[in-house]
């Protein structure tokens, strides 16, 4: 499967950080945010990489290249100014992601998902969601799970960890332009091909200052120290 990382929005709620560096370069731990992404998704053994660019994107590619020093393929998709939101952006790079399903991953989370185990999603359905416990900036999560299939209502509810897989006909009829995720996910609910299942490990939403200071001492970066330790 192809993947791809969501790394086109401006970062407004870490501002004046972002002002001159675009969120995915932001470092955690000593390593920018999307390198993070990259290297599991080297070790989970994907190649294909297309990366969407908005505010500041040429910083990313001047960074990141064309992904060998990965060990993957990187390709981008820019965007126009204002960028195009979550689905937009995705419906924009859809010529880049090949045929079949691919994976989707917010550029602005931290979180210790296997990405090795992301497998197609079921014939019968349009896409896959990994979901968290709801954090405490979004108490009330996003969506329920029964037998499996996501839910708009129902409880507990879970919040939608920005990792998935997607079918290209998730998207099927949606023209180009803005366009946001949730109600692109709401139609595959009401339709009963929406499944989901949920990961009880460490995820961030690296999104403001404040849990930006707390993914600096998160276990991910712990982690991540420790190997640079052993292999330097």
């Amino acid at each position: 499967m192809h993947a791809m990382i969501l790394a086109a929005g401006r970062g407004e709620r870490l501002r004046p950080l972002t002002d001159s560096l675009p969120k995915p370069l932001i470092e955690v731990g000593g390593r920018p945010l999307i390198e993070y992404h990259l290297r599991h998704l080297a070790e989970a053994g994907f190649r294909q990489v297309v990366i969407n660019l908005g505010w500041l994107g040429e910083r990313i590619v001047s960074s990141l290249g064309d992904g060998q020093r990965f060990g993957l393929d990187i390709v981008y998709s820019p965007e126009p100014p204002g960028a195009l939101e979550t689905a937009g952006g995705i419906i924009q790079a859809l010529p880049l992601l090949g045929s079949g399903p691919f994976v989707v991953l917010a550029g602005d989370i931290l979180c210790d998902f296997p990405l090795g185990r992301l497998a197609p999603p079921p014939d019968d359905t349009l896409a896959h969601l990994v979901m968290v416990d709801n954090p405490d900036h979004h108490p009330l999560g996003d969506f329920a799970i029964e037998g499996g299939r996501l839910q708009i209502s129902g409880e507990p509810k879970w919040t939608f960890s920005g990792i998935g897989v997607y079918q290209p006909e998730l998207f099927q009829g949606l023209g180009p332009g803005r366009r946001a995720l949730r109600p692109v996910f709401e139609a595959a609910i009401a339709a009963g091909k929406l499944s989901g299942s949920v990961h009880r490990g460490y995820w961030s939403d690296v999104g403001t200052a404040e849990r930006l200071a707390e993914a600096q001492h998160s276990p991910m970066v712990s982690s991540c120290a420790a190997e640079q330790r052993e292999t330097s």
